[in-house]
This record gives structure tokens, C-alpha cells and sequence, in this order.
């Protein structure tokens, strides 16, 4: 498992985020193509980094003024991806090396739920690939 370093920015963004939230993240990933951030927090951290009906996270979005994600931390690269595609449903997650040497998941969603696990403009799949990279080494997520 790769070890995740966070730049002085990032940790005022931890920071930041704490101060909001109540909430200590571990990760945030600045996805500048997205305008958003995305902080990972610990199991169990979610629903009260969020909020009641998401108001800690919009406090954390106007405070940056910026799109936030929050997504939960797992042990495998199986349920870090769960974690970041929810609330898809997953039927089935399989790493595997491609041709070239890549380690890619090939994620199986539920038929219904396709569209969410992608995302307005593949914004939820893109958010998995950042992820699952920064944290497990994979070269890509890709959706079935």
C-alpha cells in the first residue's frame, strides 16, 4: 500500500476541515479538474462528517468554495472503492493485472445503480481511480 504524503496545503485543508466538522480526515485530494475536495476519514466518521442533512458538509464547501466529497477509509482496495462509488450497489469487485502490467479493478454494478456509480460527467468513477491510486496503487477503476 502506497503511503499517502500531504504537502503543508494539504494540512491546513485537514485542518480546516476538522474545525468544521469536528472530524479528523486522513487524506484530502484536491481535484483541480473537478473543483472539488475530497477527504477520506476514518470508518465510522462519515455520518457525522457530513452532517445532519449534509450541513456540515455544505459549512466545508462554502468555507473552500469548492465541490466536497467524503468518502470513508477501508482496509482493501475492494471496499475503498465501495466506499468511494456509494451509495451504488456492488455486486462484485475484481483487481487484476492487465496486459501492460496495470493493476486495474474491474468493478460490477448493479444495472440500476450504473449511472450513479459514474457520475454526472464520470465525476464518481473518477473520484474511485484518484483513490484507489493515491492509496492502493491501481492504475485504474473501470465500471461494468
Amino acid at each position: 500500500m502506497p503511503r499517502v504524503r500531504l504537502s503543508m496545503e494539504d494540512m491546513a485543508l485537514l485542518a480546516n476541515f476538522e474545525r468544521i466538522t469536528g472530524v479528523s480526515a486522513v487524506d484530502v485530494i484536491q481535484d483541480e479538474a473537478g473543483n472539488r475536495l475530497i477527504f477520506v476519514v476514518r470508518p465510522q466518521q462519515l455520518g457525522k462528517a457530513i452532517g445532519k442533512g449534509g450541513a456540515k458538509v455544505r459549512s466545508v464547501s462554502d468555507a473552500f468554495d469548492k465541490h466536497i466529497d467524503v468518502v470513508e477509509l477501508a482496509d482493501t482496495a475492494e471496499d475503498f472503492i465501495k466506499s468511494a462509488l456509494a451509495p451504488a450497489r456492488i455486486e462484485r469487485i475484481k483487481i487484476q493485472e492487465d496486459r501492460n502490467g496495470n493493476l486495474v479493478a474491474y468493478v460490477t454494478v448493479k444495472a440500476e445503480d450504473r449511472g450513479i456509480a459514474i457520475g454526472r460527467d464520470g465525476r464518481n468513477v473518477a473520484r474511485a481511480r484518484l483513490l484507489a491510486k493515491r492509496h492502493f496503487g491501481l492504475d485504474n477503476v473501470i465500471i461494468s
